[in-house]
């Protein structure tokens, strides 16, 4: 059996060992009953949400590819169907690490230049991050005992990290430098070139912070209607739990959801919104009820991809390269 087989059996086994403990831990009776008097009203309006927040994600990957040249840059229905469908793929895949692998590689069919795609697909996921970790800060001003837990300190320390790090990149040639030399003591030939084009792809935002700023509003907009969402199927769920709520605990869930430990997110944000709605009175089993729905709302945004999938992408035949 090979590693990659080996690493997809184990999430799955993590994603249903670890759902089915909190379903247990939930009480499966519980847990129906609360779903069983959903209010499809309030589920309409988090449908709606989540299409909106799905064409601003894809508004903020596009705008991303100001560093290609404008001639280079393909038209915009290739450049939609790579993002539906590699949103699409991703809900098979390892959180989103899967969904970002397949848009690089269907970027690059597309004659863009290998480095600038994965580069393109990197920042957009960094920025997501950043925005994800500023919500999550003003959320803390709402439920400030969360930031005595080390659990809670330790995901934003990494995000804010890993942001910290991405600037310095971009904006710093001393860093950036720092990471050539060590992209050039790679193993492999092919593995050298290609961190090499990668960092110098991402040191071009460093001429685009205007789209940078932009790009972050979008994706703090994005984190706000995912607030919404969530909130939404609380309501349809009947948990009476104030907006603020929503506001504190979801940025730090999505943070967990983004751990490429499952396959969309199940399990981890299942454990995740059971422990962080028990702050506000919210039973288990509503809790458990809320975080199914709101996976499933993800999956719902992606059926645009399955559709485009399903008919074929029409993209060319050419292969990814790195200049």
């Amino acid at each position: 059996m090979t590693r990659a087989a080996v690493s997809r059996i184990s999430r799955i086994v993590v994603a249903a060992g670890l759902t089915g403990y909190i379903l247990w831990r939930s009480d499966p009776a519980a847990v129906a009953a609360a779903a069983a008097g959903v209010d499809w009203r309030w589920i309409g309006v988090a449908v709606l949400l989540v299409l909106i927040d799905r064409a601003l994600m894809a508004y903020r990957w596009v705008a991303l590819l100001c560093t290609i040249e404008a001639d280079r840059r393909p038209p915009m229905a290739p450049l939609m169907r790579v993002f539906f469908v590699s949103t699409f793929v991703g809900t098979f895949l390892p959180a989103s690490i899967g969904g970002d692998i397949v848009r690089s590689y269907r970027l690059a069919r597309l004659n863009v230049d290998a480095g600038d795609a994965v580069a393109s697909v990197l920042m957009d996921r960094l920025l997501g991050v950043a925005s994800i970790f500023l919500m999550a800060l003003a959320g803390l001003a709402l439920a400030r005992d969360l930031a005595q837990n080390a659990g809670v300190v330790a995901g934003l320390v990494v995000a804010a990290l890993a942001c910290a790090a991405t600037l310095l990149l971009i904006f710093n040639p001393g860093t950036a430098a720092l990471v050539a030399r060590v992209a050039s003591r790679l193993p492999f030939g092919g593995a050298r070139r290609a961190g090499l084009k990668i960092v110098d792809s991402i040191r071009k935002y460093a001429a685009h912070a205007p789209q940078l700023l932009s790009v972050l509003a979008c994706s703090l907009a994005v984190q706000g209607l995912r607030i919404a969402q969530a909130f939404c199927l609380g309501r349809s769920l009947g948990i009476d739990a104030p907006l603020g709520a929503y506001f504190a605990f979801v940025p730090l869930i999505l943070l967990i959801m983004l751990l490429p430990v499952t396959f969309n997110g199940l399990g981890t944000s299942q454990a995740a919104f059971v422990w962080f709605f028990a702050r506000a009175g919210v039973t288990s089993a509503a809790a458990f009820a809320l975080s199914v729905l709101f996976v499933a709302l993800g999956i719902v945004g992606n059926l645009p991809g399955a559709v485009l999938y399903a008919a074929g992408s029409g993209e060319p035949d050419a292969r990814p390269t790195i200049s």
